[in-house]
This record gives structure tokens, sequence and C-alpha cells, in this order.
């Protein structure tokens, strides 16, 4: 399974947000791999508890998953929500949803300590079957929203925060 990504990053260091274009990649279960294309190139796998990041020009650094919990939520929640596994979501976090079956909110808490200490939660938004975007608040820092696939593609070249956020919420059209 692959969906295109779009990112905008926000920081007080930044005078406009970076906007990050990519896939993810999910190609057999326990594997999920995040391919950066612009605006630099990186491939990040995480598989059987190790999180290997390769960048053009650089040697590939591995480091045990266990030193970025939010790492590992991410590949527990992102297998399950493919899956349609609401169980194996729930090992991980509280599960909360809201909406019709055409315009959808989950909200993800986390339930493990180390987990929370980094991540106040996740939010999913999605139509159909599509999930369309996540929302990940950090417990420091800020926000990283996350278009994918259908907003993906409609997010276009856009890097207005309004516009992403409304493709995010699903308050544009597709």
């Amino acid at each position: 399974m692959r969906t295109a990504f779009v990112e905008l990053r926000g920081s007080a260091l930044l005078k406009a947000p970076l906007r990050i274009t990519g896939e993810y990649q999910r190609p057999r279960d326990g594997v999920l791999v995040r391919e950066v294309r612009a605006p630099y190139a990186e491939t990040t796998t995480i598989t059987e508890g190790q999180v290997r990041i390769a960048r053009a020009g650089k040697s590939p650094r591995t480091f045990s998953l266990s030193r970025a919990p939010e790492l590992a939520g991410l590949q527990a929640s992102f297998g399950a929500l493919l899956a349609g596994d609401r169980a194996a979501l729930e090992q991980h976090y509280r599960v909360a949803s809201d909406g019709t079956r055409q315009r959808w909110t989950l909200t993800l808490t986390p339930k493990r300590a180390e987990l929370a200490a980094q991540l106040q939660r996740i939010t999913l938004y999605g139509r159909g079957a599509e999930l369309r975007c996540i929302e990940t608040w950090p417990t420091k820092g800020e926000l990283q929203r996350t278009l994918l696939a259908g907003a993906a593609r409609a997010a276009g070249d856009a890097v207005d925060g309004a516009a992403l956020i409304a493709l995010c919420h699903g308050d544009a059209a597709r």
C-alpha cells in the first residue's frame, strides 16, 4: 500500500512554513516507509524495532524505536488503520470517533506514559474509506499536519496554511 503526502511544518525560525512532499509506503506488515521527495530526498524506514534514515549524500543513520516512542505509535497506528483493526489501535490509544461515513474524524490519545510524554493526540480526518489527513499534536512544539491521498493531490503546489487546513478538515472541494 502507498499514498502521497504533503506536510506543512511551521517554526518560529522560518519565515514561511516548510512544505514537504513524498509518499508513505507499507510494503508488508510491520514495515512503514516515509519517502520524502521535496524539498530534499530522504527515506525513513521503520521495521523490526529499528528506524533507518537515509539521506542523499550522507551515511544512513539507524536507531532503536525505543528512542522515539512517537514513531512506534505512528507505525502501530498506520498498520492498524490500513488493516481496519480497531482492536490493534486500542492497544496503544484511546479511540474516539465522530461524524458520518462520508466525513469522519478519529482521535487517538496515547495510553502509555512514554508516548503521552511526547504526543498529546493524533487526529485523523477522512471521507468514506479514504484517510485524507493526520494532525499530530506533540506535547511540545508545532502541530504537524499531513495531507494524504486525495487531499495531498488536491493540495497541488499550495502553501497557504488556511487552504491546507480546509483540505485536511474536509471543508474544501475534492
